[in-house]
Formats: C-alpha cells, sequence, structure tokens
C-alpha cells in the first residue's frame, strides 16, 4: 500500500500539470454565432468535419489535441471580443429614457428591469447556468436546450409544460432562437419533421389565457434560410392579393404534409400555416408556421421587425405573446383570437341525465353564429338583399370645422396643436355592454340606454354648436332625417337633454360585458410595455415628466440608428435643467446607437398592440375577401361567433361619443373649439406648443374631470403633433384635415389615405 508521502507526491504533480478547460457547449455555440460564422467555417480552419464541430457544440465529444488548443485558442480570442451579456428579463425594453423620472422608477435595484446592450452582429445569447440537457438515445441530439441564468426577482412564471416559451425563430442552421435567450439545436430537414420536433422535444407552448379555454399552439417562425432548408420557395407569386397567397397543392412540401398525414386549414399553406392532426380528447396536434421571406409580418402593425436578427425577433414576438397572445396570423387575427381565448364559446357543464361531462355554452360568452338584424349588416350579406331601410353609420371621426367660423383671436394664436387620445376604442370597451343573443325586431320601442341594440330614430332637429363636430354621424355634419343609431348614440342624445322617440329597433335581450377580459389584457400590455419603454404610466404622475417622456420616445423613434448625432441633439435640446439627460447626451456613440436599437425594439411591440386593438375589432365586421365572391353569398367569417358588427357599431359609437363628451366641455369652460377631428385626434390652437397651454386646470392645479387628460392610460391623451397655427388655417381653407397631417408631411400627397 502507497505511503501518505507519495500519494501527495502524486497528487503534487497533478496539480502542476496544466489542463486544458472549454468553455461549456452553451457558450462555444454563443461565441461562433456571435462572430457570425458557421460551423463549416470553424470546421475548414480546423482542417476538421462540420459534423465534428457540431459535436463539440452539442457536449457529445471534444476536441483532442492538438486541435484541442487551437480550438480553445479560437474560443478564448472570441470570449475576449464578445463577452457574454448580463442576463435579460423577457418582458422589457428599458432604454435610456426610463431614468427620465425618478419618482416613477421602482426603488428596489433588483425589481428595475434591465435591457442588455444589442451588438451589432451577433445575438444577445447569454452565458449559461449549467450544462445542456440533452436526449438520449440519439447519434445526434434532436434538441439542446441552453437556458441562461436569469436574477429570482425578474423571472416569470414558467409553465412546466411549455418550458422555452411561446414561440421560436429557425435561422438557416437549424438553431430555434426562444424567448429570455434560450436556444434549442433543430435536426429536421422536412416540415413534418419540423412539427414531429415542435411538439414532442421542443417544450414551445403556452398555457391557456381561460380555464375553460386551449392552450396555445406552438409556433415556429422561418427567416428566409430556414425556409430554403425546408424546400420553400423565396417568394409566392401568382395572387392579387397577399391574404390569398399559399403554396400550390402539387407543390413537393404538401405532399410530404400529406404523406405524413398532417392536415393544412383551409387557408393552405401560406404566410401563416397551420399545420394539424384531428386532436385526441383534450390532446391538440397543432403547430403554426409564419415565414417571413413570404411577408408573415406586415411592416404596418410590425415595423421592420422581419430584418432583426433571429434573438431579437424571438424577442419581440415572445414579448407580444407573452403579454397578449400568441401570434396567429396578422395582428387583426390576433386580436380576434384574444376574444375568444379570454372568454371562450364553451365550458364544461355535466349532463343531468348521464352524469357525464360534456361542452355546453358558456354564460358570457359569444357562443354561436348569428346573423345581423338587416340594419346592422354590410350591403353584401343576405340578410341585407332586398332591404331599403337604411344601414348604420357609426365610424370614427373625419370632420373639419367650416374656416369661416374660426374667430380672428384662434386665427392669431401662434400654434396648431393635435392631442392623441391613447386606444381610445380599447377605452371604450371597458364596462360596454352588448348583445350576446339574436336581434329582435320591435316597433315604436320606449328608448332604454341599457339595452344594446340598434334603434331607428330621428335625431336632426338636435341643434348644436357648429364649431364642434356632430356627436351622431361620422362627418360631424348634422343627420338629415331618421337614421339608425347604436345605443351609445341614442342614450348621448338622451343625455343631452333631448326628448327620442325611436320608431323601430332591433334589440338584444341576452347582455354581458363580453370584451372586459380582452380589453383588461391588452390594457396591461399596452401599459405595461409603455412603461418598459421609460414612459411613466401611473395615473397620478406629473404631466410635464409625461409630455418629456413622451417627446424623448419620439426622438428615440425618429433616430436613425448609424446617425446618432440627430438623437445627442435632441437630448440636449431637452436637457436644460435636466441633468440625467444631459448624461444621456454625453454617451458614446456606440451605447446611443445600441439604446436606438433597443427602444426600436419597444416600439415594435407596442404598435402591435395598438395594431391589435383596431385589427381585432375590425374583424367583428370582416367583409367578404376574393375577387370571385358574389354579392349575396355568405362568406367564411359570418361562421364565427365572433362576426357580430354590432358590437363593433357599439364599441365606435361609445368613442365617438367619449370624445365629444370632452370636446363639449372643454368647449364650454375655456371657449375652445377643436379645428379638426381624425378618428381619435383632435387639433386645437393654442398659445404655446404644449397641451397644457390651454387645457383647463383646477385650482389646486389638477387636470379638470371629464375634459382630456394628460397621461399613459387608454382614454388619456399625448401629444399627435404641433405645427403653425397659420399652417393648419391654409390646410382647412384648402380642404384638407389638419389632424390627418399634423405629425408633419405632405398634405395634398397624404390626403384619403
Amino acid at each position: 500500500m502507497p505511503s501518505q508521502e507519495e500519494l501527495f507526491a502524486a497528487v503534487d504533480e497533478l496539480l502542476t500539470q496544466p489542463r486544458l478547460v472549454l468553455p461549456l457547449p452553451e457558450e462555444r455555440l454563443r461565441l461562433r454565432k456571435a462572430a457570425g460564422l458557421t460551423q463549416d467555417d470553424v470546421a475548414r480552419a480546423l482542417k476538421s468535419r462540420r459534423e465534428t464541430v457540431n459535436g463539440w457544440e452539442t457536449g457529445r465529444t471534444d476536441p483532442r489535441p492538438p486541435r484541442l488548443q487551437a480550438y480553445l485558442r479560437l474560443l478564448e480570442g472570441w470570449a475576449a471580443k464578445y463577452p457574454a451579456q448580463p442576463a435579460l428579463d423577457t418582458g422589457s425594453f428599458t432604454g435610456p429614457a426610463a431614468v427620465l423620472d425618478a419618482r416613477t422608477a421602482p426603488t428596489d435595484p433588483a425589481s428595475v428591469p434591465v435591457t442588455a446592450p444589442v451588438a451589432e452582429n451577433h445575438p444577445p445569447v447569454q452565458r449559461p447556468a449549467s450544462a445542456a440537457s440533452r436526449p438520449t438515445g440519439t447519434t445526434r441530439p434532436a434538441s439542446t436546450s441552453r437556458r441562461p441564468a436569469r436574477p429570482k426577482t425578474a423571472a416569470p412564471a414558467v409553465e412546466s409544460r411549455f418550458p422555452h416559451g411561446p414561440l421560436a425563430v429557425l435561422d438557416g442552421e437549424g438553431t430555434a432562437f426562444c424567448l429570455g435567450g434560450v436556444l434549442l439545436e433543430c435536426a429536421a430537414t422536412t416540415i413534418p419533421q419540423l412539427v414531429d420536433w415542435t411538439l414532442k422535444e421542443s417544450g414551445i407552448g403556452a398555457p391557456r389565457l381561460n380555464k375553460n379555454g386551449k392552450d396555445s399552439d406552438p409556433l415556429i417562425v422561418l427567416t428566409a434560410a430556414a425556409a430554403v432548408r425546408f424546400g420553400l420557395p423565396e417568394r409566392l407569386e401568382g395572387h392579387e392579393a397577399r391574404r390569398n397567397l399559399r403554396l400550390p397543392e402539387d407543390h413537393p412540401v404538401v405532399k410530404q404534409i400529406t404523406k405524413a398525414k398532417w392536415k393544412l386549414t383551409q387557408r393552405g399553406f401560406g404566410p401563416w400555416a397551420r399545420i394539424y392532426r384531428p386532436a385526441k380528447g383534450s390532446q391538440r396536434q397543432c403547430v403554426q408556421l409564419a415565414i417571413l421571406p413570404w411577408d408573415a409580418l406586415d411592416t404596418r402593425a410590425w415595423g421592420d421587425a422581419a430584418t432583426l436578427h433571429p434573438a431579437d425577433l424571438a424577442r419581440v414576438l415572445g414579448v407580444y405573446a407573452s403579454r397578449v397572445i400568441t401570434p396567429r396570423g396578422s395582428t387583426a387575427v390576433s386580436g380576434l383570437e384574444l376574444m375568444t381565448a379570454t372568454r371562450p364559446p364553451t365550458r364544461p357543464v355535466q349532463d343531468e341525465a348521464t352524469s357525464q361531462w360534456v361542452s355546453g355554452p358558456n354564460p358570457g360568452a359569444l357562443t354561436r353564429p348569428i346573423d345581423p338584424a338587416p340594419p346592422e349588416a354590410t350591403p353584401e350579406h343576405p340578410a341585407a338583399q332586398g332591404w331599403t331601410g337604411g344601414f348604420l353609420d357609426e365610424e370614427a371621426y373625419q370632420w373639419v370645422r367650416d374656416p369661416k367660423l374660426l374667430s380672428d383671436e384662434e386665427c392669431l394664436l401662434p400654434w396648431a396643436v393635435g392631442i392623441d387620445i391613447n386606444t381610445a376604442f380599447l377605452a371604450a370597451a371597458a364596462r360596454l355592454t352588448v348583445g350576446l343573443s339574436e336581434p329582435v325586431h320591435v316597433m315604436a320601442p320606449a328608448f332604454d340606454k341599457k339595452i344594446p341594440g340598434s334603434w331607428l330614430a330621428d335625431l336632426s332637429h338636435i341643434a348644436l354648436d357648429p364649431r364642434l363636430p356632430n356627436p351622431f354621424t361620422p362627418t360631424g355634419e348634422c343627420p338629415e332625417g331618421p337614421g339608425w343609431y347604436a345605443t351609445p348614440t341614442v342614450a348621448y342624445a338622451v343625455e343631452l337633454g333631448y326628448d327620442v322617440t325611436p320608431a323601430e329597433a332591433y334589440l338584444r335581450h341576452e347582455t354581458g360585458a363580453y370584451l372586459d377580459p380582452w380589453h383588461d389584457r391588452l390594457k396591461d400590455a399596452f401599459l405595461t410595455t409603455t412603461a418598459d419603454m421609460g414612459v411613466p404610466t401611473d395615473k397620478d404622475t406629473d404631466e410635464d415628466a409625461f409630455l418629456t417622456a413622451m417627446a424623448l420616445h419620439k426622438t428615440y423613434a425618429a433616430a436613425h440608428q448609424d446617425d446618432v448625432e440627430v438623437l445627442r441633439t435632441a437630448l440636449r435640446e431637452l436637457a436644460p435643467g435636466r441633468a440625467d439627460l444631459a448624461h444621456l447626451a454625453g454617451q458614446s456613440d456606440e451605447d446611443l446607437a445600441a439604446a436606438v436599437r433597443r427602444h426600436g425594439q419597444g416600439a415594435m411591440v407596442l404598435s402591435a398592440i395598438k395594431s391589435t386593438v383596431k385589427g381585432g375589432i375590425g374583424k367583428l365586421r370582416e367583409r367578404p375577401q376574393g375577387r370571385h365572391y358574389t354579392e349575396g353569398e355568405r362568406w367564411p367569417a359570418l361562421e364565427r361567433a365572433t362576426w357580430s358588427p354590432h358590437i363593433r357599431a357599439m364599441l365606435i359609437a361609445k368613442a365617438r361619443v367619449n370624445m365629444h363628451r370632452k370636446m363639449a366641455k372643454l368647449a364650454a369652460l375655456t371657449g375652445l373649439y377643436p379645428l379638426a377631428v381624425l378618428s381619435d385626434c383632435v387639433a386645437y390652437a393654442s398659445p404655446g406648443s404644449s397641451p397644457l397651454d390651454f387645457l383647463p386646470r383646477n385650482g389646486d392645479g389638477t387636470p379638470v374631470y371629464g375634459t382630456f387628460r394628460i397621461g399613459a392610460n387608454p382614454g388619456f391623451c399625448k401629444v399627435e403633433g404641433v405645427q403653425d397655427m397659420a399652417w393648419a388655417v391654409d390646410l382647412m381653407e384648402q380642404g384638407y384635415n389638419p389632424a390627418r397631417h399634423i405629425k408633419g408631411g405632405d398634405a395634398v400627397a397624404d390626403e384619403g389615405e
């Protein structure tokens, strides 16, 4: 038996020997991607094979000398050049604007959301906390999880069934980028293999938003390179309308799907493809694909999100999915899907005869397709064929005051200030009682503001100040005779003190606040994302601080990441008396450019949320699509329980009435009348360039209740734009709407778009 001295000597010899220690496999992958190189590039440099390099990055094997020393040298060089970033909170886009108002900032440093700078040529992948988890029994791992460490205070609750979040963005090398910096390796080379991997190994998906609802199907977003990897064409051609783009049925990829016994929905394999098998009991088998090169992400809602690095895009889409819903198509489609996800049409009920649990209607929900009353329908609808009694015209304002009604005092004021109501239609959805049952035709009904419906009434005799838009028509002009109105419009006429006697009505006696959970989720998403971008959202926030934060928000949005001098100059203009802004202006070009990119990603999420509100409301009255449609035929949207034009009319009517109520009270208190109104934007003549220069205040300096209030909440206001008053008067005299163009631009070129 060896002595203690001999054993100590052997140990000392081991301790003195140099030992080469490689980083964890996750870090090896991160460093290569940070350098913008492929596995083939590394293999060529080290005189090896791509499969060998893949083994090193997945942890199946490690290199042997002399490649070990060379590979370690390569990794060390990359590590010095691309150090790991701090862990990201999965749901914030906090930029330098966050320091605008220390009074609204969290006091606990651990609770402040942190956003790491996004490097120009590599994704924000973070140093992993532990070795990768790898499936057993395969020669090449189909899925390798790389989960970064996160501060416990910032970690959101993780659904155990979906540990890798709601979606992934897949690149051409088979790397799936998930929310939170998680990377997965996907070995699939065909669409059926990708679907199998997603359902069985990826851990991607999202839990239901209501106990009676369904889990969100996993979403895989394919980059252009990934689309090529799976045999998809670079572009889809052959259709006039973007919504009709799809692969032909004889395309090899469609044949692969059919051969593997998967199905496609009626819209086929297009920019948003749903691939499924019939559910087994409560177990759904469905995967959704979004094809970026086929314009899956509409720039009107998502901006330039499709051009982002996969890691950044995963974050943008993932934050939206976590706060709103996993995208199911356009933001309009997602807005409509959110309605049924938060208020499902069915729930489990026990059959009294068999004591078995079966599916039954969910109280308070839209449970079945219901045809509208003739005046609520669109002209193409079967219910409207032969109808000559007129239609509802509940739309948003497009009104300009007659220039002859401008006073000399108004024309001499220096500024025209446009104020915009934040998500006005979302604010109108709060506590809105809508009809859930079929319309019942009633002759000579007594008006009841608690009953949702459509009323035929004559409001043309109501004389109102012509310096305000008429509240009963979207044009702002006085009605010319009897017309159909939604309940909020008639209720406002009664509120103004006028006697209204409807001639007939279509009423719904089963009612409920159907949109409340939809409103609540979107409101939370809107405010959370707004706060992430450094804009204070507390209702009691100082209005000057809010306006300054919004000015900085617009400055970042307008700045180009490669031209930071514009941003620096703007920061200096905002900085007098603000040491925090002066500090921001003194940052390096690299830090400012990173802040612009970071802010831009948050703006994409915010834009998508607002587009979800408007698009979802629009889908309630979706018109027939396709050039081959024949008037009078039914179209697919009519078979949805959520095809409900009367709910859309109620929402828009309430939003328009809310705006008129504020304008009327402001006029009564101050004598100020709007120059023009466009949807949720209203322009006023002002002695100063801020809305605070003309909005009334109480004696203690607080806003007057019932008028326009500055702030971030839905229904509150922000500055839309400021122009010279002479500019506004000139537009009005030419017949253009200043509210449409107060942000700037060519009024003539833009009018009517």
